[in-house]
């Protein structure tokens, strides 16, 4: 495990296109199956990064509060499966399922989507407004693994908010930390351990 911090991507970026296949379901989901949704977070995780362990009830959490208020989640896991099978597509659909996730989960296989996003660790959050601009990128909150600082998402959820009601989230994001994305050998981004 090596502790990363998130790229900080500028505010303001569109969000990439992608085409990913939903580990739950198997089919095959773009940017646009979201676009009707009033705002979009796009969140990396992964199964096995004892990061996103620490928060994974929070993330469904935040899909029952939010989602039927115009938020639209889609989880993508861009771990290679070579290196870790824990996080390959079959062990990602029993996890969404045992977690009861009402959101997509996509495998990255290729790592591209994760380039494009200059995402760096898991978890990793990119909140879209309407316009889908990004409107945050930052932690889900204070606590981490072994902090004891409880759970509640405080950051992300404020974000949320904001968004929702078509309003830009606080000036001051805090990059999120958690285990690097694990890149197939070779495969590494030029901004990785920039």
């Amino acid at each position: 495990m090596v502790k990363t911090s998130s790229t900080m991507l500028p505010l303001g970026t569109k969000p990439p296109h992608f085409e990913l296949t939903n580990a739950v379901d198997g089919r095959s989901l773009t940017l646009d199956d979201f676009g009707a949704a009033t705002a979009l977070l796009v969140m990396f995780i992964c199964n096995h990064c004892p990061y996103v362990q620490h928060v994974r009830s929070e993330l469904g959490r935040l899909a029952r509060d939010y989602m039927s208020a115009g938020l639209a989640i889609a989880a993508v896991n861009s771990n290679s499966k070579e290196t870790h099978p824990e996080d390959g597509p079959s062990q990602m659909r029993e996890l969404a399922l045992t977690e009861g996730w009402d959101f997509p989960y996509l495998f990255d296989e290729s790592q591209a989507v994760a380039k494009s996003f200059r995402a760096a660790c898991t978890p990793d959050f990119f909140l879209f407004d309407a316009d889908r601009r990004l409107a945050y990128r930052g932690q889900l909150d204070e606590s981490r693994p072994g902090n004891l600082v409880p759970v509640t998402g405080q950051d992300l959820r404020q974000a949320i908010e904001a968004v929702l009601m078509g309003e830009p989230p606080l000036e001051k994001q805090v990059p999120s930390i958690g285990c690097n994305i694990k890149w197939r050998p070779g495969n590494e981004p030029e901004y990785w351990g920039a």
